[in-house]
């Protein structure tokens, strides 16, 4: 192994470049400083690979007092993957902020430490407060408003702002795999909050000739339905998910939408959609992210259908977190560089979207 020159420590800027270590033969003897990168590897972050096959790694910068908390706020928290991402897209770009993940049961005293404390910056909000945090806001961006949930607050100057970058991650990922056709028809499985943030992102921002929401929650679906009729004008209809509405209304849309926990881990088996019903040029995105490749997907990708995973839209929702609070444009390599190392744990890689066949 060539030597290396390495700075390693707590400086804000320090780099290294190494070549894999793991790569080594067995009985490879590493020096003192290899081993300590190998020892502490899952407290450096990735930055870019180089091209002659070895790896930049940057330590993390030192907390002083003009570094600015993004902040999750939720309940639970501890399986978050946003902390990893966030600070490497922090790291890599220089900036000096740094996220943390709270466990928050009670909101109201927290929206009045966070709009107290001035070194707070940006607040991803996630279950179970997305409706709860509206009345703490001091502004709401118009989708949002309409979907009645954030995901996103950012503050300025004592003021806190509120988005929804679900929808337009969503929107994002779908644009990415060449899933917004224009004068599209789409179809959403599910009547949820995720169903609810998608349908209106596409409602509000996308060019759409039709949305049609199958769901089995017939007060549910009809809310959704009633609502985006009435505040965006574009004509929607809904009607109970089962297996005859799915083959009437499949062959008439050009993207399919699954918004459901069906096929969630641990029942990976499953799947509301037939096989059979699926054939090109249907687009499939799924917002199941675990595993990475549901089974629908997977019977998507067989049937040749072009697909969309759920990571994708983890992923642009997370760039679009990072864009609002920093007003920089997100590291998308280095961001999916992690979120790829996360789900190897489930045996899957984060590929190009919209790969199918």
């Amino acid at each position: 192994l060539p030597k290396a020159s390495l700075t390693y420590g707590i400086l804000s800027s320090a780099t290294i470049c190494m070549t894999f270590l793991q790569d080594q033969p067995r009985g490879y003897e590493y020096s003192s400083a290899h081993q300590e990168i190998l020892d502490h590897r899952d407290s450096l972050l990735l930055l870019d690979p180089c091209d002659n096959g070895s790896l930049f790694y940057r330590s993390m910068s030192i907390i002083d007092a003009k570094t600015r908390l993004c902040v999750l706020i939720g309940n639970p928290v501890e399986h978050s993957l946003s902390p990893e991402i966030h600070n490497a897209a922090f790291q890599h770009t220089g900036l000096n902020f740094v996220y943390l993940a709270f466990v928050v049961q009670d909101l109201e005293g927290a929206m009045r430490g966070i709009r107290a404390l001035t070194g707070i910056r940006g607040i991803s909000v996630t279950i179970p407060h997305k409706v709860a945090v509206l009345p703490y806001l001091d502004n709401i961006a118009p989708t949002a408003r309409n979907i009645g949930a954030v995901n996103t607050i950012v503050a300025d100057a004592g003021s806190l702002s509120g988005y929804n970058t679900d929808a337009s991650g969503a929107l994002q990922a779908l644009g990415a795999a060449q899933g917004l056709p224009d004068e599209g028809r789409f179809l959403v499985l599910g009547s949820g909050g995720a169903a609810r943030a998608i349908s209106f992102g596409l409602c509000m921002e996308a060019k759409l000739s039709s949305l049609t929401i199958l769901a089995v929650i017939d007060q549910e679906r009809e809310a959704l339905v009633r609502d985006l009729r009435e505040k965006t004008g574009k004509q929607v209809d809904g009607a109970s998910l089962s297996p005859d509405t799915l083959k009437r209304h499949i062959p008439e849309n050009q993207v399919l939408i699954h918004c459901t926990p069906v096929g969630m881990s641990p029942n990976v088996g499953e799947s509301c959609v037939p096989r059979q019903l699926m054939a090109p040029p249907l687009i499939v995105m799924d917002i199941v992210y675990n595993p990475f490749e549901t089974r629908l997907l997977a019977e998507a990708r067989q049937a040749g259908c072009r697909t969309v995973p759920g990571a994708e839209m983890f992923l642009h929702q997370a760039m679009g977190q990072f864009e609002l609070w920093t007003e920089r444009t997100a590291p998308v390599v280095v961001m999916r560089a992690v979120l790829e190392k996360r789900l190897a744990r489930e045996g899957a890689r984060l590929g190009a979207p919209g790969a199918g066949g």
